[in-house]
């Protein structure tokens, strides 16, 4: 922006409208700012989620549902400071993060009203392994302590764990969500460390 003749030019204010200047702008009580991030990212998690949200679901949930969703568990996390912007960075990878564990979720239960817990098959390595294949009980008990350790974490945690047990790498997920390699490796290292004493 231009000032008047003869002065230098005057600069927009810095960072005045990145992720970061929004997100603490929304937790000093902005809601305008709030309403910023919707429309920044509402688009691309809306055609994100669309790619999931096929006509075997039509009915139950759709792209709309799946946004909703992630903005209200995203503004949640927000206030009570559980979500951070990288310096410098954005918060796309942890939206995207949210929406397709929203979707998978999602899915998963439309599909578990379809079918009987016998005839369910897991995605989870952890069913797939030979020695819990033959021992259903020692599966069910394994998930069910999984998912309880798993509940104790921030949602942040939570997505950087989901993701590895889904076979991303540690440089795919730290860029994802936006969170230092060194961070996601303390993060798993971490929860294996809960899971072995429980």
């Amino acid at each position: 922006m231009n000032g008047p003749p003869g002065c230098p030019p005057v600069a927009d204010a810095p960072d005045a409208h990145t992720d970061e200047s929004l997100l603490r702008r929304y937790r000093s009580g902005d809601d305008a700012a709030a309403t910023d991030l919707y429309l920044r990212y509402a688009p691309r998690l809306r055609a994100l989620a669309r790619q999931y949200c096929g006509p075997d679901f039509a009915g139950r949930f759709d792209a709309d549902d799946v946004v909703q969703s992630v903005f209200r568990t995203f503004f949640h996390g927000a206030r009570h400071r559980s979500y951070d912007v990288p310096p410098g960075g954005e918060l796309w990878g942890l939206l995207m993060v949210l929406a397709l564990n929203k979707v998978r979720e999602l899915v998963g239960r439309h599909r578990a009203t379809k079918r009987s817990v016998h005839q369910t098959s897991s995605d989870n390595d952890l069913d797939r392994h030979p020695a819990l294949a033959a021992d259903t009980a020692a599966a069910a008990l394994l998930r069910l302590v999984f998912e309880e350790q798993l509940a104790g974490l921030p949602e942040s945690n939570r997505a950087i764990v989901r993701m590895r047990t889904e076979g991303y790498e540690v440089g795919e997920i730290a860029a994802a969500t936006g969170r230092a390699r060194r961070t996601v490796e303390r993060v798993l290292q971490e929860f294996r460390h809960r899971l072995s004493r429980s």
